[in-house]
């Protein structure tokens, strides 16, 4: 993967069924305002029985590249793993990975254009005075409206007209959420900060599960440290960022259990630029961090009993006193 050219994701992922016929397959579940369908990769084993699932989406904000980079390796990484790692052949067995490379297609687009659209965020539906153009996608959706928000479309945490009002957010919102009572694990994928945040953004609600959120994101920042040495910090957003309208926080509000938002590398050195000698580094990290906290989902899920390891790291992460970042990435 590098940066030099744009990677048409509907080849790539046309590819990824061809390779591995058995276990994959592309699902269409909405379009974007210009019109782009909007698909996932759906990867798992077959099964007799109801699975249940996991998803990961990337590229919700357009000029956070390292995203989009990170789907395809998380990809590559359990397809080529699954017939020798008895580990994710049995996740891939229980579980469905639906897996969306790319969510805000327009934007992403739009951030290849050109130096002076590098760096766009939203979507690319025009404001409600037709001078201005795109929503913040992680503004919009329907949880907590009210803080970390605004309403003057020129912003880059423009929320949308009202929640839920953006075609990208509605595709996630239906497919999502008709599906609530299966999928153990969101996992939203962006840049960047080196974070891993649970929810919720608004400092007036708290995560009914948020102790367990904290320790099993406290593992999987050791298990990302362990790869590279890179310290990710671990925390709910007001600690961080207040913000309201993200996907992660929707998601938690809908049941599903375990929901993250990944903020990969770097600390702001390259922000959303970051170097494509980087790209690989961070991607084998991050996949340490993500497969951990699936992982944990699956076992407690399928074995009926917590894994607990994840407490003892509280004492060694919270140690390192790493500062907190203050950026509007998430």
């Amino acid at each position: 993967y590098d940066y030099y050219k744009y990677h048409p994701m509907e080849e790539w992922m046309a590819q990824m069924v061809m390779d591995y016929p058995d276990v994959v397959t592309i699902v269409d579940y909405g379009q974007t305002y210009e019109k782009r369908t909007i698909s996932l990769l759906k990867i798992g084993l077959e099964s007799e029985k109801r699975k249940k699932a996991i998803w990961m989406d990337c590229g919700i904000h357009a000029r956070e590249w390292i995203a989009p980079a990170f789907c395809q390796y998380f990809v590559k990484q359990i397809l080529q793993s699954y017939k020798t790692d008895t580990k994710i052949e049995t996740m891939m067995r229980n579980m469905d990975f639906y897996v969306t490379p790319v969510l805000n297609i327009d934007g992403y687009m739009y951030s290849w254009k050109d130096n002076t659209t590098r760096l766009w965020r939203k979507n690319r539906s025009p404001g409600p005075s037709g001078d201005c153009y795109g929503t913040d996608l992680n503004r919009n959706f329907d949880a907590n409206w009210g803080i970390g928000i605004s309403f003057n479309c020129s912003s880059n945490i423009y929320c949308g007209s009202q929640p839920v009002s953006e075609p990208e957010a509605q595709a996630v919102t239906y497919f999502v959420g008709s599906r609530k009572d299966d999928i153990l694990c969101f996992l939203t994928i962006h840049s960047y900060g080196q974070l891993l945040l649970v929810p919720y953004g608004h400092p007036n609600f708290t995560a009914p599960n948020y102790n367990e959120l904290m320790e099993v994101g406290l593992a999987a920042a050791t298990a990302i440290w362990n790869v590279h040495k890179k310290n990710y910090t671990v925390g709910a957003s007001p600690d961080v960022l207040p913000n309201s309208g993200s996907s992660r926080d929707w998601a938690r509000m809908q049941g599903i259990p375990y929901t993250y938002t990944f903020e990969l590398r770097d600390k702001g050195e390259f922000a959303f630029e970051l170097p494509e000698d980087q790209i690989q580094p961070t991607c084998e990290e991050a996949y340490g961090g993500a497969l951990h906290i699936i992982t944990y989902a699956h076992d407690k899920t399928f074995s009926g009993a917590a894994v607990t390891a994840a407490a003892s790291f509280w004492s060694v992460l919270l140690a390192a006193g790493v500062a907190r970042v203050n950026l509007m990435s998430s």
